[in-house]
């Protein structure tokens, strides 16, 4: 079977058919050119995700800590304490063998019994902020998790080497119509509002908890709270006056 040409150029020129470059779709080039474009922008965006997840990962870890060892301290007065009950039998049997005018027959035979425990209110106040300060930190930190396992699946899911460029480019544009549609970035942006909202609860019940126990400490820490407290207020109205202040808070 003879060999067909092409006389594209003149007969000079002439090159087999099967030797020139063939496309099943003219497109083919730019969806490579919008797949690499694109798996450059998922990239540096799930980075920025997995970092920011990483900061919240390492502060939780130390905040939930701090929370839990001065709660562990603090749960306690929130049931009856043994030695307050001991101590209330000896007082009982002390001022029985202290006072001569009480003869046995005077001694009760019903048995005396401890009043009632309850917490003092402050006691009730300081675990329920520290507890929900733990509750919503430790929450932040699985969130945070959670993070890099979504991160990681979105990159898997839009960048399978085995799909064609016309595949990737349109799974791509279906997983980030729904990063948009959910609002990814709120949910990764909401993560510090809840941390700062623990912080706020932690501060709360520890100067509950030192105004009840010592006014002195209390004074010192009520006072760098304050400072805090106004600084952080200016952070966040600070960028509704001056649109290039580099401050920001949620």
């Amino acid at each position: 079977m003879p060999q067909r040409v092409s006389h594209i150029g003149g007969p000079a020129n002439a090159i087999p058919d099967e030797e020139q470059p063939r496309f099943a779709d003219s497109s083919a080039p730019l969806f490579n050119i919008y797949r690499k474009m694109a798996e450059e922008e998922d990239n540096k965006m799930a980075e920025r995700w997995q970092k920011d997840a990483d900061g919240i990962l390492i502060f939780t870890g130390l905040f939930s800590a701090a929370v839990a060892a001065l709660a562990a301290v603090t749960v306690m007065d929130l049931k009856p304490n043994s030695q307050d009950t001991s101590a209330f039998y000896l007082e009982k049997i002390y001022q029985l063998l202290a006072d001569p005018n009480i003869s046995r027959s005077s001694i009760p035979i019903t048995p005396l019994r401890p009043p009632p425990f309850s917490p003092p209110k402050y006691v009730i106040w300081v675990n329920s902020l520290w507890f929900l300060s733990l509750a919503i930190s430790l929450t932040c930190a699985m969130l945070a998790t959670l993070i890099h396992q979504w991160a990681r699946r979105y990159q898997r899911m839009t960048q399978r080497p085995r799909d064609s460029p016309h595949d990737a480019a349109r799974i791509r544009a279906f997983f980030a119509h729904g990063i948009e549609k959910f609002r990814f970035s709120w949910v990764v942006e909401a993560i510090p509002t809840l941390i700062h909202i623990s912080l706020f609860l932690f501060f709360v019940g520890l100067l509950v908890y030192l105004f009840n126990v010592n006014y002195t400490v209390f004074r010192v820490v009520i006072w760098w709270v304050a400072v805090t407290g106004a600084a952080y207020l200016l952070i966040t109205v600070m960028p509704i006056f001056w649109r290039d202040a580099p401050y920001y808070s949620p």
